[in-house]
């Protein structure tokens, strides 16, 4: 489900809640698209900083500080543009990452990585979109998400607080998981656990969202609350690993320039990523 991460991850059109219907009259296809909407797409645009702490199999830590900026294109959940400036530690500072995502499955999307330390803008393939963003238990698809149209939806259990999603990839080969297990808040729609399975059923991968809460916004003159997730955590079952992301200064609708989404300010950044 396109970001039914990050930003699982930024929880970043324009309701602030969409009130859960009839368990009688609501079929899989409504609740992935609402789920994929409270995951991604809510407001015209968002911007906000989060404070990602990886935490490896011996208890070693690392952090990672970004910032990062959304903007919708049009208002139908589609195409979208993603901006992330890093600003610490030292070593990944000034990198940035920018993403032009494209909701039709002919058309993958162009993601670029800038590296400062060689001044080097680098086109990330779409077969890496299943690695890991820079170093944390999160992938690169984590942050600018996955089609609801790649793979085929299941409502296996409906729980009294989730509807439960089996998510079986239409092309397995490019992926890999066999299938992922989403739990979709009833009442607001909002992705709150991910499991991922390999073969023999086997979970290697799971992402939970901590905490959510309401941001105010402007919209059209009107004052609206949107449901936001602001700490989430990535756990490689395999490793040992775990990535806990922590949003703060979340903001949306904030008019954010479709020309800071360019190669351009991956060299030079914008004024409001800064």
């Amino acid at each position: 489900m396109k970001k039914i991460i990050i930003l699982l991850l930024l929880g970043l059109s324009w309701q602030p809640c969409v009130d859960a219907q009839s368990e009688n009259t609501i079929n899989v296809e409504q609740i992935v698209t609402k789920a994929n909407h409270m995951a991604l797409y809510q407001g015209a645009d968002s911007k906000g900083h989060v404070h990602m702490t990886i935490t490896g199999k011996n208890g070693i830590t690392r952090v990672r500080e970004f910032s990062i900026l959304r903007r919708n294109i049009g208002n139908q959940d589609r195409d979208q543009m993603y901006y992330t400036l890093f600003k610490r530690p030292a070593d990944v500072r000034k990198m940035a990452f920018m993403v032009h995502k494209h909701a039709a499955l002919t058309k993958d999307d162009d993601r670029w990585l800038y590296l400062p330390g060689l001044d080097l803008v680098k086109r990330i393939a779409a077969s890496d979109k299943r690695t890991s963003f820079v170093g944390s238990d999160f992938l690169y698809e984590d942050i600018s998400g996955r089609s609801p149209d790649d793979d085929i939806h299941e409502l296996i259990e409906t729980t009294q607080a989730h509807y439960v999603i089996k998510n079986t990839p239409k092309q397995p080969d490019s992926v890999e998981f066999m299938y992922y297990i989403a739990y979709i808040d009833k009442h607001n729609f909002m992705p709150m656990k991910m499991e991922f399975f390999k073969p023999q059923d086997r979970l290697y991968r799971r992402i939970d969202v901590v905490q959510v809460d309401g941001v105010h916004a402007e919209f059209n003159g009107h004052s609206i609350v949107y449901p936001t997730v602001t700490v989430s955590v990535a756990k490689d079952l395999e490793n040992g690993s775990t990535t806990k992301m922590v949003f703060s200064n979340v903001a949306y609708n904030q008019g954010v320039s479709p020309r800071i989404f360019s190669e351009r300010y991956l060299r030079r950044p914008p004024r409001e990523a800064m």
